[in-house]
């Protein structure tokens, strides 16, 4: 297991990837970042199934929080103002929002800002990879 959580995000999304960058820079959780198709998901515990379906963020002792969670968790990690953010996300009825609004953007990213064709290919874990949750149990 990693010794500080890890962010899991799917590197062959431009939109995904710049929004990881982007938050690196400005936001700042504490915690390290690597693309689902570069991670060793079988020590972090979780699939390629669920990598590809959402981002992920992996605890150190091996709790997995997927989809707007996991952007809850890396909010958190940052401190300050973030945490504040982080805090109101995981609370219901915004934590069902937020879960809802995770979906209705993973499902679009190839349509929005620095999204690309491979965003929306099947089987790399795009749009049409989406439709369908892995089973996480």
């Amino acid at each position: 297991m990693p010794t500080r959580p890890v962010l899991v995000y799917d590197g062959d999304c431009g939109f995904c990837t710049t929004a990881v960058r982007l938050s690196e820079r400005l936001v700042r959780p504490r915690c390290a970042t690597v693309p689902w198709q570069y991670a060793d998901l079988a020590r972090l515990g979780v699939t390629r199934e669920r990598a590809a379906y959402e981002v992920l963020w992996v605890t150190p002792t091996g709790a997995v929080h997927g989809g707007a969670q996991a952007v809850a968790k890396a909010l958190l990690s940052a401190g300050g103002a973030w945490t504040v953010a982080g805090a109101v996300l995981t609370l219901p009825p915004l934590r069902w929002a937020a879960a809802g609004l995770y979906r209705l953007v993973a499902a679009n990213r190839h349509r929005l800002p620095g999204g690309t064709a491979a965003c929306a290919a099947p089987g790399a874990g795009g749009a049409s990879a989406r439709h369908t949750p892995p089973d996480v149990s």
